[in-house]
């Protein structure tokens, strides 16, 4: 017996989850009140920011290498180091993630499997206390 190993690309679904991640991601960012400090360190139209995310989760979730191909490495914290990123932010952001996993990803465990990943990446991105 063998077993097929499967990107958790993949296994969420592809692009079209992907996508539907990363647009959920940012129309939460942009209508919860209680996100409202992590938007305000975002530009007024988000259709850019939602697109790098969308680029950036493909790679980071095993799928194509969208954001390097188009943009080079990452480099996520230099990035985002214009923006002051306190723990506020950071869990703002983690809200609306967290948000837009549940209701983009049908499986409770794969949502698992990234949700702790990403709150270490959060962690990083803080530049201020």
């Amino acid at each position: 017996m063998s077993e097929e190993t499967i990107t958790l690309y993949e296994a969420i679904g592809g692009d079209a989850t992907v996508r539907a991640l990363a647009h959920r991601f940012y129309e939460l960012m942009d209508t919860l009140p209680e996100a409202a400090r992590c938007r305000a360190i975002h530009p007024e139209d988000l259709s850019g920011s939602e697109e790098k995310l969308y680029e950036y989760l493909s790679g980071y979730l095993g799928g194509p290498s969208l954001y390097i191909e188009k943009r080079g490495h990452p480099m996520l914290r230099r990035r985002h180091f214009v923006a002051e990123i306190g723990p506020v932010e950071r869990d703002e952001w983690l809200l609306c993630f967290n948000r837009a996993m549940d209701d983009t990803i049908a499986n409770p465990k794969l949502r698992e499997i990234i949700r702790d990943p990403v709150e270490r990446l959060a962690l990083h991105m803080q530049n201020k206390e």
